[in-house]
């Protein structure tokens, strides 16, 4: 029985990000672990208590993303990998998903893997899908709970959100879900688990590694370039009146009057 769990660290959403002349993002180089994962590392070491599974939490980046590791393993995930060379520089998520669906098959026996509903800084998931499709594995999307898993007879089912409302759908296993918020309470690490997650060995695992070459890795979409968005200004109106309906009577006024209405 072992779960694998994906994160990665991300700009704060409370940063202010801005955009130089020369298309340098900023954001004041504050990296938290992506908010998404924390329900998904939580989910994984709920997991481990109830089944005696072991828990593996991964990541595709440099060392930055290292403290998302030691978060995972602080609170309860059994090891840690980094995935990272040189070739995955500039990654899209075609690349990350063929990097990550290697470094599974590499453990050879997982039975789940688990992400977070998204990345916070890109706002995507397909990397979610690529990975899934990748191994070719069943996904389970937009997961708020996990009803029933059993790793004896190699089936799952879960409660989702879909686009026509819940849903609760069966898969066998292995599969890849993506969690959403309302699934846990997120887990944080005791002082215990920060010292002993501080001192671990985390292995970065290359291309050589995972058996891939720099072609299977190379960036099918790239970057070209940021820049900043025009600033939004505008104006307000506040519309006076003695009664609702006065000031209703007034704004309809105004509406006709710029051709609004």
């Amino acid at each position: 029985m072992h779960v694998v769990v994906l994160t990665k660290m991300v700009p704060d959403t409370e940063a202010t990000v801005t955009v130089d002349a020369s298309g340098a993002v900023h954001w004041g180089d504050k990296l938290v672990i992506n908010p998404w994962d924390e329900y998904a590392i939580t989910e994984a070491v709920l997991i481990k208590g109830a089944h005696n599974a072991q828990v593996t939490v991964m990541t595709v980046g440099p060392e930055a993303h290292a403290e998302a590791l030691k978060h995972g393993l602080a609170i309860g995930c059994d090891q840690a990998i980094r995935l990272w060379d040189p070739a995955l520089e500039k990654h899209d998520s075609l690349a990350y998903a063929t990097a990550v669906a290697a470094a599974i098959r590499k453990l050879g026996d997982v039975d789940l893997v688990i992400f977070g509903k998204e990345m916070a800084d890109l706002a995507t998931e397909q990397h979610i899908f690529q990975t899934a499709r990748k191994l070719g594995w069943n996904l389970l999307g937009f997961v708020a709970r996990i009803e029933a898993l059993d790793f004896a007879a190699r089936t799952i089912r879960v409660r989702r959100l879909g686009d026509r409302g819940v849903e609760t759908i069966s898969s066998r296993l292995p599969a890849v879900i993506s969690v959403l918020k309302d699934i846990n309470e997120p887990k944080y690490p005791s002082f215990i688990g920060i010292r002993k997650a501080a001192k671990a060995e985390i292995p970065v695992w290359g291309l050589a590694d995972l058996g891939l070459s720099a072609a299977e890795v190379a960036p099918r979409i790239q970057v070209l370039g940021y820049r900043e968005l025009p600033k939004r200004e505008g104006s307000a109106e506040i519309i006076e009146g003695a009664t609702a309906q006065e000031k209703a009577e007034k704004l309809v006024a105004r509406l006709l009057e710029e051709k609004i209405l």
